[in-house]
Order: structure tokens, then sequence, then C-alpha cells
């Protein structure tokens, strides 16, 4: 059956102005959707706590949401280009982790939180310049296991490493716990403005590059008959990747499963033309994160669960799912 693909994104984004406004009456505490709209249009009302939960708390927690699962939606995407497999997940590799072990060492370090993302990126881009280059065999073809092996062995070595920073930490070692669950409680305007450094660097960075990596896609021999440096160009897309996961884990934590679901959904509808495919999984990487953070905020009336449990809820079966298909096509 043919799909309207018009029809899908209007869809869609209608689906994300409905979420976006449910989103802003989920909660602990019951503001009505009249009284968010009054303060979401008109500034303010006579509720001072309500004001300040709306603009404090909730709005920057929706946009932080909406920013890092672009982030994630698209760097999955990329990474998925760059190693040529649906199932390179920079979660499931352990570039996440790596941006953690980051912006652990920050803390560690007692730095402002600037240098979180900052650390984290240049950490994520060291693993993922190590599986990179363990992952490939001396042709210069993408080994699939190697790869899975690599990065699994690679994220629970930085998990291990993460674990016993919480332990010498103590009673104070709760921000890195959420880091392992990931959180997006915390967010602030001011990581708001930070994240979005990478954010707009990385669409104009992919939009002017867009051809090469599809060219790339159709297969290196072609890219080289275009002109394109492969290796340089592969080296830089994973910079760029890198530093997009690197700040979206330092002030999320790490969040699974967005990069393998959303670009995999994206791709058996629009096509794999990265023209499309990255812009569109930034959009719905945003909706779906931001879809997860409100199950997680409104399932339980009394608690909240960690965002990283119900991305993995969706994302393990799904995962499971590509492993199988890839067995019965093999």
């Amino acid at each position: 059956m043919k799909i309207d693909k018009r029809r899908v994104l209007v869809v869609s984004f209608l689906f994300l102005i409905g979420l976006f406004f449910l989103a802003l009456v989920v909660g602990n505490y019951k503001i009505s959707i009249l009284n968010s709209l009054k303060i979401l249009f008109l500034g303010s009302t006579s509720n001072i706590m309500e004001n300040k939960i709306i603009w404090n708390l909730r709005l920057p927690r929706i946009i932080m949401a909406l920013i890092v699962g672009m982030l994630l939606g698209s760097s999955g995407a990329v990474t998925q280009t760059l190693f040529k497999n649906p199932m390179a997940d920079p979660y499931i590799i352990g570039i996440s982790a790596s941006g953690t072990f980051g912006a652990v060492i920050a803390y560690f370090l007692n730095l402002p939180e600037e240098y979180y993302g900052i650390l984290g990126s240049i950490f994520s881009f060291i693993t993922s310049f190590i599986i990179f280059k363990l992952s490939n065999n001396k042709k210069g073809t993408l080994n699939l296991s190697t790869l899975l092996v690599v990065g699994i062995s690679i994220s629970a070595l930085l998990r291990a490493f993460i674990s016993l920073s919480m332990y010498l930490i103590g009673e104070d070692s709760f921000r890195i716990v959420l880091w392992t669950m990931g959180y997006l409680g915390g967010g602030t305007w001011k990581e708001i403005i930070i994240l979005l450094i990478p954010l707009l660097f990385s669409l104009v960075y992919f939009y002017k590059n867009r051809y090469k990596l599809d060219a790339i896609l159709l297969s290196e021999e072609e890219a080289y008959t275009l002109g394109i440096d492969v290796k340089f160009f592969k080296y830089s897309v994973l910079v760029v990747s890198t530093f997009m996961i690197g700040f979206s884990v330092a002030f999320s934590g790490m969040i699974g499963f967005v990069g393998l679901i959303i670009p995999h959904i994206v791709r058996s509808i629009f096509g794999v033309s990265n023209i499309k495919l990255i812009p569109l999984s930034m959009f719905y990487g945003g909706i779906f994160l931001l879809l997860c953070d409100t199950l997680s905020r409104g399932i339980v009336s009394t608690m909240e669960i960690p965002i990283g449990v119900i991305t993995a809820i969706f994302g393990a079966p799904f995962f499971l799912y590509l492993a199988f298909k890839k067995r019965r096509d093999c």
C-alpha cells in the first residue's frame, strides 16, 4: 500500500502540537490546560507557583526533550550511514556511554556545566574512532559482528568506570545515577542555549554535505569518482556526529534506542536518501523523545519513571526485530 507522505507529515505535526500542550499539564502538580495556555501566551497568571512550574520546569524540559531527541535521532541516522548498517545505534555500540564518562570526568574535576558537553564530545569521538578502526577489515569493509563486540565491550568497560565513580562519590552520586538512566527534569534555559550550538551546527553541516552522504551510502567507489575524499569525509562526519552525541548525553544522560528506532522508521516511510532522512530523523526524534518523557511523568502519578526505561521498552524489542530480520535476509 502506497503511503501518503504529505499526510503523514501533517498528522505528525498536529500530533507534535497536541503532545506539546499535553506535556505542559502532565506532572505531579496539576495545572489546568486553560491556565497553562494563559501562562504560555499571556506571560503569567495570578498563581505564582504555576508560573514558576511552567516557565522554569516544564517548558525548558519540553524544549530539552525536543532538542536532545533531534540530536539523537539525526546522529543515529548519520552513524548508520557511516557504518552502512541500520543496527549501528550510538547507544548500542558504546558511544553514548563514552559521552556519559566524559561528563563524569567533568563532574570529578568540578568544571562548569558547559565543559560536560565538551568532555563528553571528546570521549565520544575517541570511542567512535576506536570502534571505526577496529570494525573495518584489511579491505576497509565494515564487519558487523566486530562492530557489536567492540562497541558492547567498550560500553561495558566505561559503565564499570561509571559504577566505580558512583561508589567512590557515595551518597552524592545521585546525579550520575540519573545520567545512567536518562533524565530531562534538570533542564535549564542555559543548557538549552548550549545544546542549540551542536544542533544548529549539525543542521548546517549535514545540509551542506547531504549529497556526499548519499554518494557514500551508494558505494565508496562512486564517491571516489565524484572527487570525494572518502576517508577524510568519514572522519569529519564522525567528529560532527560524536559532537552531537557528546553534548546530548552530557546534559540528559544515556537515553538509548532513539538513534536506532527513528532513522529506521523514517527510512521505511520516506526512503533512504540522507536529503530527507537526516532532517526527518531530527523531527521525529524530537517527537519520540517528548512522547517518552511525557509518558515517564504521566504513567505513575506518584513518581517519575526514568526516560531511559521508557525508550528501552520501545527499543529493545525493536532491536531484536532488526536482528532477526537481518538473520532471515542472510
